[in-house]
């Protein structure tokens, strides 16, 4: 069933903020934390280092009234960087690719630092920061196994 979320980044302390969230709000995570060393295999990327590869990839916990909150660690290595306002995106989970692609095509005119969505390991995925300076995540999940 499509739903939205909110999407956080950290600079290396996600895992820390997670698990005082947990306390917070009383809930247990939705799956363990993915690691960076859990990705697979990617030439085109640099290779990690070992405190990198132990950073938060992935973690989501409920918080109110069915929201959840997700996050990653940025890696500077990969290029990325935290300033305030790329700290946080709305993360939309359709129940299609098709939906996807629409909601994509719809908030990513007029935009920028756009990744159009495209087939990653866990699912079909994109991004986009709108005309409004609003940044987006696209996300389709690959049925469970």
């Amino acid at each position: 069933m499509a739903n939205v979320s909110i999407y956080l980044n950290f600079a290396g302390n996600a895992e820390e903020a997670f698990n005082h969230y947990k306390k917070v709000f009383g809930t247990e995570f939705v799956t363990p934390f993915v690691r960076m060393k859990d990705m697979p295999p990617n030439s085109a990327a640099p290779p990690l280092s070992e405190a990198e590869q132990n950073k938060v990839m992935h973690v989501a916990l409920p918080i109110l009234g069915g929201t959840l909150i997700m996050a990653t660690d940025m890696l500077e290595s990969m290029g990325h960087k935290l300033v305030e306002g790329n700290n946080f995106t709305i993360s939309l989970n359709p129940d299609t690719k098709e939906e996807a692609d629409k909601l994509y095509k719809d908030l990513s005119e007029g935009g920028s630092d756009a990744v159009a969505p495209h087939d990653e390991f866990w699912g079909y995925w994109g991004t986009c920061k709108d005309r409004f300076g609003v940044r987006w995540m696209f996300n389709v999940m690959k049925p469970q196994q």
